[in-house]
């Protein structure tokens, strides 16, 4: 499983109804998209549940690394974001751990991202143990969370170029019921071709 995100940050005073209308005509293309587990069609909106930007953030998880590749520089259709809005910087992660929740078989309609860094400093004892301590300890988090109600989906992954670790969790309700957040969104609309085939638990 591999997690990816690119966000497109708008002027103060864009309107939004056009990210909107976009998703309204064109979410439905990926939903039925080999090797994609699901993309959140997310959005932030100025002064909205704390937003400071507006801002289109769609988050993916794939099953299929070569179908993540032929969408982002095979012409599979990222074309058509770097067409309309310039080439964002996409930031991907490394699955960890993915989770159905109680109520996946619901819509999708708010999504709640933690991003956070995994200092350095994590081994006192020099054993070299203590990021997987760390991360089984999240690991055991998410499990708990995602059996939560409300909740349609929960994925842990991490960036080692960077170590940070994201947690990104779908919720069911409009409002995103998770008070560790760093960000929340509305989603639009959800593709969810390979839903079933992501990873329950830990990836390995």
């Amino acid at each position: 499983m591999y997690a990816k995100q690119y966000e497109i940050t708008l002027p103060a005073d864009y309107d939004m109804r056009i990210v909107r209308e976009r998703v309204a005509a064109g979410g439905h293309v990926l939903d039925d998209r080999a090797g994609l587990g699901l993309k959140a069609y997310v959005i932030r909106e100025r002064g909205v549940d704390g937003s400071p930007v507006n801002q289109y953030a769609p988050f993916y998880l794939w099953n299929d690394p070569g179908a993540m590749a032929r969408f982002l520089v095979g012409g599979g259709g990222f074309q058509n974001i770097v067409r309309d809005f310039g080439r964002p910087v996409v930031r991907h992660w490394t699955g960890i751990a993915c989770h159905a929740g109680p109520a996946r078989s619901a819509a999708a309609a708010a999504a709640a991202r933690r991003i956070t860094a995994l200092p350095a400093d994590l081994d006192p004892d020099g054993t070299g143990s203590g990021l997987s301590a760390l991360i089984e300890r999240e690991v055991e988090d998410l499990r708990r969370l995602s059996g939560g109600e409300g909740v349609h989906s929960a994925a842990l992954a991490v960036d080692p170029h960077h170590w940070q670790l994201l947690r990104f969790v779908l919720w069911a309700d409009a409002s995103a019921r998770d008070e560790e957040a760093t960000e929340r969104y509305e989603v639009l609309h959800v593709s969810a071709p390979g839903l079933e085939e992501l990873p329950e638990g830990r990836t390995w």
